[in-house]
């Protein structure tokens, strides 16, 4: 990436790190919250990279459980312990909406880095960023059992939505749905 950002939120160690939502199915806000001590911070991110984050992390635990010669404990599940399902610590007040979101491994610390940057506005035409860098980062350092935690806790966060359409598989909303089957099918 470009220059510093001016400011980087860092949990070393948090005491909570999850993925939650606030709103009904089908019109939900995700948002990625890590707590230490009295210190709560939340960012707002889509629903996607919330998945897409958990597939990451369970992808390279499995990878240092795979390496030859592995010096750290890797679970290949999450410890019981360690599972949270509680609700968002409350106030949930958005920090930033992130755009890009980057997933490390530390081994000096034995710890996954998760780093979360603000979605930036581009230029339609060459997608080049407009404005200046990101002027603050979230970083979080996290154990691999507490890695594994977050990302079972994440999966189920976002298989919480609406129920699929039995027909084309598509959601459906309380209000009612509308079979989005192709054409010709019944």
């Amino acid at each position: 990436m470009g220059p510093v950002p001016q400011t980087a939120h860092t949990f070393d160690w948090p005491d909570r790190l999850v993925i939650g939502t606030v709103g009904r199915p089908g019109s939900r806000t995700f948002y990625l919250q890590a707590r230490a001590g009295a210190r709560l911070l939340s960012v707002a991110l889509e629903k996607e990279q919330s998945a897409a984050l958990a597939e990451k992390i369970d992808e390279l635990l499995d990878e240092l459980m795979a390496t030859d010669g592995n010096r750290f404990s890797v679970p290949d599940e999450a410890p019981v312990e360690l599972v949270d399902d509680d609700a968002l610590d409350q106030p949930v007040e958005e920090q930033f909406r992130v755009g890009i979101m980057g997933l490390g491994w530390d081994p000096s610390t034995a710890q996954l880095v998760i780093e979360a940057v603000p979605a930036q506005p581009v230029d339609p035409q060459t997608l080049e960023p407009l404005g200046p860098e990101p002027e603050e980062v979230l970083v979080v350092r996290i154990p691999v059992g507490a890695a594994r935690a977050f990302a079972q806790r994440t999966r189920g966060i976002v298989e919480a939505g609406r129920p699929l359409c039995p027909r084309c598989g598509e959601p459906m909303d309380p209000e009612g749905h509308v079979c989005g089957l192709p054409d010709g099918l019944q």
